[in-house]
């Protein structure tokens, strides 16, 4: 079974609950134990895919969610923002090993309360949970600097790399070619159409300035590779 309930009477009143959203059981696994040892905490369910997570969001009704963005079927902005459509006032916490700097806005645009890094997550997760929990935004200092720079027009602002043009799907495509996948398989992933696919990887090939199918998958495989 790829993901879990814990039942709700289990939990005291009181304490914060949470959903664990992760394609790895491995990684769900060392996060609820991470989150158990807290007097506060509690795991109230976990999933490793998209549609698991509606259910369990719907059953349990968590305070907090934390999602990863590689998903089972589906991605983890998308999640969010499904999720958020069903409730703007959900308090959803982002944890990736995908680069901060790329992803965190996009996080925030969604509609999440935060993004924390996998290889600070240990140290920092707990803390993330509880600020995201009281209403609060999680991020690190280095990117907390970088948009508070922005909104106040404070240095000059690094050009836009030719990846961080492209749109939340497009960037999940680009993703899945890297790893392989096909134009079927992605469409089934992200429950799109074929057609709908091929479009996204033509706007990724013209935003990118590659010149065909090849250097497309070449330039994502390189990708995958560096930011894994």
């Amino acid at each position: 079974m790829s993901g879990s309930i814990t039942s709700s009477n289990l939990i005291a009143s009181g304490m914060i609950k949470i959903l664990i959203v992760d394609d790895h059981p491995i990684v769900r696994q060392g996060i609820k134990m991470m989150i158990e040892s807290e007097p506060d905490l509690a795991v109230c369910g976990e999933a490793s895919g998209m549609s698991q997570a509606m259910q369990l969001f719907f059953d349990t009704h968590p305070d907090v969610i934390i999602a990863d963005i590689s998903l089972e079927n589906g991605s983890g902005i998308e999640l969010v923002k499904e999720l958020i459509a069903h409730d703007h006032r959900l308090k959803i916490l982002v944890c990736s090993m995908h680069e901060e700097s790329l992803f965190a806005e996009r996080a925030l645009r969604a509609g999440a309360k935060g993004f924390i890094n996998k290889e600070e997550a240990t140290e920092k997760l707990v803390g993330a949970i509880r600020r995201v929990a009281s209403g609060h935004v999680y991020l690190s200092s280095h990117m907390t600097d970088r948009m508070l720079a922005r909104q106040v027009g404070a240095g000059e602002e690094p050009p836009k790399s030719a990846i961080e043009t492209l749109s939340d799907r497009e960037l999940e495509v680009f993703e899945q070619i890297g790893h392989g996948v096909t134009t079927r398989q992605i469409a089934e992933k992200l429950h799109l159409s074929p057609k709908t696919v091929e479009t996204y990887r033509e706007n990724i090939k013209h935003k990118l300035n590659l010149s065909n199918a090849t250097e497309l998958t070449q330039h994502a495989v390189q990708w995958v590779l560096e930011t894994s």
